[in-house]
Formats: C-alpha cells, structure tokens, sequence
C-alpha cells in the first residue's frame, strides 16, 4: 500500500474501534454488563480482577482492546510491514478512534443541551399563553 491508502484506512479503520468502544462503554443496551463491570472494578478483592473489570467501563482503556483485534482482522500496518507497523497502527488507531469519540460526545451534549433549552422555551410560552 502507498502512505495515502495507508492514511485512508487508518481513519477509515478507526470509525468501527471508535464505535464499538462507545457502544459497550456508554450505551443503554450494554448498560447492565457495565454496571456489573464498574461494580467489580470498584469492589473486587483483587487488583487484578478490579483493573480487569476496569478495562470495560473506560472508553479510552477498551479502545486498545478493539484495536487489537481490529488489527488481527485486518493484518493492517502502518508504514512498516513488520511489527513497527504494528505498534504505529495500534497507537495510530486508539488515538483517531478517541478523537471520534469526542468529537461524537461533544456533538451529544450540544443536542441534548438544544432539546433542554428548546423544552425549556416551550415551558415557558405555554406558560405565558396560561397567563394571558
């Protein structure tokens, strides 16, 4: 592959670790196995167990995780064929992967911050309709 197709597939490859990282990591239909997770992180005997059971409610930790078996799916490597290119892809992929997620995160807030205001608004008009 040359450098542009190389950078392509890293932001391309990057979407799916980014989406399966916020999917498992904040979603509702998760919500019962991270709530078990962040339990046993915090009340596990262990640390191992504790740090374990960690690597499931952080979006940042869990994202290494799917990186790699991204990685593993795809054989992709970034500008070495050995195991550099390995190591650069890995990082490469976390770090793209977690700038999506805040990029999403960021655009999550600002809607639900328009729907309070916009709720917040049409509270108030039917109020002033009442008074009037």
């Amino acid at each position: 592959m040359n450098q542009e197709h190389e950078l392509f597939w890293l932001f391309i490859l990057a979407i799916p670790v980014a989406s399966i990282a916020w999917t498992v990591t904040h979603e509702e239909v998760f919500r019962e196995p991270r709530e078990y997770c962040v339990r046993q992180s915090k009340e596990a005997p262990r640390l191992l167990k504790r740090k374990f059971f960690y690597l499931f409610t952080c979006e940042f930790c869990f994202s290494h995780y799917v990186t790699v078996l991204i990685l593993l799916l795809t054989n992709y490597k970034l500008y070495h064929d050995d195991w550099r290119g390995y190591i650069l892809s890995g990082f490469s992929l976390v770090w793209i992967a977690n700038f999506y997620m805040s990029i999403y995160n960021k655009i999550r807030i600002d809607l639900k911050t328009g729907k309070l205001i916009s709720k917040k608004e049409e509270n108030r008009l039917k109020e002033q309709k009442k008074e009037d």
